[in-house]
């Protein structure tokens, strides 16, 4: 699943992962700009998902980040991996693999390191 969490309205590399993430044989679900943690969450448990990637360019991911995975383990969904993308300093990386966070992919990324990182990282639920 891609996600937009919070106010952020630039979402083009967003869909450009979802259509190449696709395009390379996932199922994809886009959940489109605005969602708050709470609306992520509850999309990524009703649809199963093995993974939620949070695209952000509004400098918040510190915050969002961390309510995402801190929502996911109140709902008992912690075995969904959480990966991302955006204008996140490099400084800031490690701080939030240390919270959880499983990988982060910053502008300029090439689509195919992302979906080798996927194929090799993320599993599918069930399996």
């Amino acid at each position: 699943m891609i996600a937009k969490p919070g106010l952020d309205g630039h979402d083009r590399g967003a869909k450009i992962v979802a259509r190449a993430l696709r395009d390379a044989g996932f199922e994809v679900i886009y959940t489109g700009l605005h969602q708050t943690p709470e609306m992520i969450v509850t999309t990524a448990i009703q649809e199963d998902v093995a993974a939620i990637g949070l695209s952000i360019l509004s400098g918040a991911h510190n915050t969002l980040f961390n309510e995402v995975i801190k929502l996911l383990k109140k709902k008992g969904a912690e075995g969904i991996a959480v990966f991302g993308g955006g204008i996140i300093p490099d400084e800031d990386i490690p701080k939030l693999k240390r919270k959880g966070v499983l990988e982060i992919f910053t502008p300029g990324t090439p689509l195919n390191e992302i979906i080798e990182f996927i194929k090799d990282k993320i599993k599918s639920p069930g399996s």
